[in-house]
Formats: C-alpha cells, structure tokens, sequence
C-alpha cells in the first residue's frame, strides 16, 4: 500500500508543450466508486511513446525501459484501489494485470473515460497532464504527487486554477458526470469558486 499525496490544476494555454517527456494514452473505467469509501479503477495503457527535444524540435521515440512487461499487442494494464483520507491524501492499493483482463472488466464498468497523459519535467514533484478525450474534451488538468502535504509548490503560469480536493472533476466524476454535460451555469461557478481560492495555491 501507498499513500497518494496529489494536487490537481485546471490547465488554461499551451505553454506546458515545452515540458514534455514522454505520453501515454489511458483507457480507465470505475467498477465501484465512493467519495468517502475505496474506488475501484481499471486502467488499460494502450500505447505509449517517449519524446525527447532536439534542436528546438520535439522528437518522439519508443522507451525500452517503460516497454517491460507489456503484452504483446504493447498494451499494459492495472487494477487500483483507492480510499480517501485527506483531500490531498488517498491510500492506493495497485496491481498489474494482464490487458486482456483489463479489456474485459472495462467493458463491465460502469462509467469510464480516455485521456492522453503526458509526463513532464517540472521542479518540486511529479508532474503529469492529462488531455480529456470524448465528452470530457477539452478540459486539461495537471497533477503533481508530493511527498507529503505542506511541500511548497511553485506552479508554472498556466496552472490556472487549483481543483484539488473537488470531488466532481476527479476522474471517476467525469467517467460518470462527463464535462459536456455540466450545465454552462455549473463551469461558470466553478470557475469562480476558485479564482476566489487562487490566492491560497502558491
């Protein structure tokens, strides 16, 4: 068991391009989902790909190492469980499994979502972002893991909001309650409720 210590960020530009490392694409769905209690999650990695800047250029290359383990058809698979204990804080249980199987419970969940997820080399944790795929587009949410809580964060320019500890833009919310279908009056409010807070995420 580990502990998951994560803030989340609503993404506003493009300027987080010029990080990047490497991108996977992530098919995940929700066998069981509770706010306060455990979260089942299966995940199916499909594909993924290094990249690396060269001359000013972004060239994308196979990473060996991160092929280990695959199945033959170069997909990769987990099956997580995750329990809330803080806003900030999940204890998280996960284990690899073959893609089939992870194929099959797929098709079994009960809300489920695709994203493209790009790691980056930013400072101060580990730093990932994900683009929404289907009716969760185009919302881009950043994640970085800390080792514990009160670590001080300096956040890129376009970190634009803080939405750490909001239950209904985790990714078991949007499998179930995608972003397409939030009422125009619900993203507006949101928006706001955390430009009010914005002042407190640095």
């Amino acid at each position: 068991m580990a502990l998951e210590i994560e803030r989340r960020f609503l993404v506003g530009g493009t300027g987080w391009r010029e990080h990047i490392l490497w991108r996977q694409h992530l098919c995940q769905g929700y066998l069981q989902t509770s706010a306060d209690g455990v979260t089942v999650r299966v995940r199916l990695e499909d594909r993924r790909t290094e990249a690396t800047a060269t001359a000013g250029q972004l060239v994308v290359q196979p990473d060996p190492e991160r092929s280990a383990g695959r199945s033959e058809s170069g997909a990769r698979a987990w099956l997580t469980l995750k329990a809330t204990v803080t806003a900030i804080t999940r204890k998280e249980f996960e284990y690899a499994i073959p893609a089939a199987d992870a194929r099959q419970l797929l098709g079994l969940a009960a809300a489920s979502l695709s994203k493209e997820r790009y790691g980056l080399d930013l400072p101060g944790g580990d730093w990932v972002l994900d683009v929404f795929e289907g009716e969760n587009a185009p919302l881009v949410v950043a994640e970085v893991e800390l080792e514990r809580e009160d670590q001080p964060l300096t956040l890129p320019p376009w970190c634009a909001r803080e939405i750490t500890g909001r239950g209904e833009l985790s990714n078991a919310a949007l499998a179930r309650r995608p972003w397409s279908r939030w009422s125009e009056a619900d993203r507006q409010d949101l928006l706001v409720d955390s430009l009010c807070n914005d002042s407190d995420i640095r």
